[in-house]
């Protein structure tokens, strides 16, 4: 890898939705401002991730399927580590392309693809537990996730291509979907039309290999984005949800089925060879108060006062619910950071903190030491067990408030 290549790794510090949209997209600009072409490479998750960005023009998108940076004409890679869902996708980028954007994904032959069984699946059970759901985004993430790790039912991206190997694993998959779904639930699996979702899932084949065609929507493997003579000179690693939710730190089973955690970008630095000429470095991103979209453990819960909040991105729905919102907590947040340290440790680390206008006084709410109190937001880093390098405070919806470190 030539040594003027560079890496910005960006996680969340609590349950999702902290602000690592904002964070990629001012990166992102900070390296076209700099003549160092950028690429976003999503290295977990898959399409549950609502990553949202607002530029200074006003075009504002939520990001699931594309990288945080694509308003700014920033292509994505979609690694391996990440699930595909082509409905998704090409819902995405007809609205890309309708504010004018020109998005450029490539993405991973062997990513896992999702199908609308996956998805059928993950929301029949779901629906099943009642008052004790996990939290689910409803979206088949953890089932396409399950389905490659525990079945040899294994549909990738590269497999798109070819029609015929793609309706032979679909009707597989079908299959062990039904049989699953009357064992596990008492939903009516023979409701729908599958023969028509069949055919929909193959129309959106069809289209990806037009998009294929004009370069828009391309296959790749990791050899070929790292490469030493690849044309982009930073990688902004996009993190999706929070440490919190981690499947192997987060709190059972109120997870993720991804490592949210540093680990999966780190893992894909160490196959590029030589290495980077500069360590990565890594923003850790928290809103000025926590937040959680659906079930599980939350901070001790309590009233916490927001304005300018109007344009909340995440609404209460059928499968995640309400969405919530309460004071930080200072352990919660230097738990993350304990969990990441075991992939980052030595890395130059940065901390973001965004939604600072919500507050109405300025003041953050956190649960220190086992109390409630208000802090100026200086003082929160340096209550967390980690030295960074930089201080972002972010009062808008938008990077623009990220420009200039702060000194504490």
């Amino acid at each position: 890898m030539s040594p003027d290549k560079r890496a910005q790794i960006v996680l969340g510090l609590g349950f999702g939705d902290e602000g690592k949209g904002l964070t990629v997209d001012f990166l992102c600009g900070q390296a076209l401002a700099a003549g160092r072409q950028p690429l976003v490479v999503r290295f977990n998750g898959g399409h549950q991730a609502g990553h949202t960005v607002v530029l200074a023009d006003g075009r504002r998108h939520v990001f699931s399927s594309f990288g945080a940076g694509t308003l700014r004409g920033v292509p994505t890679y979609w690694s391996a580590y990440c699930t595909f869902s082509p409905a998704s996708v090409l819902r995405e980028y007809a609205a890309l392309r309708a504010l004018g954007v020109h998005p450029r994904l490539l993405v991973d032959g062997l990513c896992p693809v999702t199908t609308h069984y996956d998805v059928l699946y993950n929301r029949a059970l779901e629906a099943g537990r009642g008052t004790a759901r996990h939290g689910s985004c409803g979206v088949g993430f953890g089932a396409t996730v399950a389905r490659h790790q525990e079945t040899p039912l294994r549909l990738y991206a590269q497999d798109l291509r070819f029609p015929a190997v793609f309706t032979y694993k679909l009707r597989q998959i079908r299959m062990y979907y039904e049989a699953k779904i009357k064992a596990e639930t008492s939903f009516d699996f023979h409701q729908f039309d599958h023969d028509g979702e069949d055919q929909r899932f193959a129309g959106y084949a069809t289209q990806l290999a037009d998009l294929h065609q004009q370069q828009l929507i391309q296959l790749t493997r990791t050899q070929e984005i790292f490469a030493s003579d690849a044309p982009w000179q930073t990688y902004v690693f996009e993190g999706a949800q929070g440490i919190l939710l981690d499947m192997d730190f987060g709190l059972f089973p109120h997870v993720t089925r991804s490592r949210t955690t540093s680990a999966n970008a780190l893992d894909l630095l160490r196959e590029s060879t030589p290495a980077f000429g500069a360590h990565p470095e890594i923003y850790y991103v928290s809103r000025a108060y926590h937040t959680r979209h659906g079930a599980g453990p939350f901070p001790p819960e309590a009233p916490i006062n927001l304005v300018n909040n109007a344009a909340e991105t995440n609404q209460p729905n059928d499968h995640q619910g309400n969405f919530r919102t309460g004071p930080l907590s200072v352990e919660l947040l230097n738990y993350a950071l304990t969990c990441d340290a075991n992939f980052s440790a030595g890395l130059s680390k940065h901390f973001v903190l965004t939604c600072l206008d919500h507050l109405p006084n300025g003041q953050l709410p956190c649960f220190y030491q086992g109390h409630l109190q208000q802090l100026p937001p200086k003082q929160l880093p340096v209550l967390l067990e980690t030295d960074f390098a930089s201080y972002r405070f972010s009062h808008s919806s938008t990077g623009a408030g990220l420009n200039q470190p702060l000194a504490l």
